[in-house]
């Protein structure tokens, strides 16, 4: 009874390990969703583009892969000191977002981290 006790226990944990999995992955794909709104309803496409679709000049494709969340939500909330620091000298040069709801910022981060190659 020991031994099944046991395994009972460890399957229990798992099943929670794995359920908890789920429903963060739900909430990421919900993030990655209102993301994808966001980046249509700012008309992001003017300026980039995402798998072909946009201005081809300021593409995003993989920009998960090269920018951790961190530096996506910095371009997003004071694109002219990041671009500063990296001396990007694109015209027009891209403004501040920092004024979004906290809810679409979360999301934009979201789907543009969720850009990998």
């Amino acid at each position: 009874m020991n031994r099944q006790m046991q395994i009972l226990r460890i399957v229990c944990v798992l099943a929670l390990v794995l359920g908890a999995y789920g429903v963060s992955s739900a909430q990421g794909q919900g993030q990655v969703e209102v993301g994808q709104k966001a980046f249509v309803d700012q008309k992001c496409v003017i300026c980039h583009s995402i798998a072909g679709e946009g201005n081809k000049n300021g593409s995003l494709d993989g920009i998960g892969s090269k920018l951790s969340a961190d530096e996506i939500r910095q371009w997003l909330t004071n694109a002219p000191e990041m671009a500063a620091k990296i001396k990007a000298e694109r015209k027009p040069a891209m403004k501040a977002y920092d004024t979004l709801p906290k809810d679409e910022m979360d999301g934009l981060v979201a789907y543009l981290s969720s850009l990998k190659k």
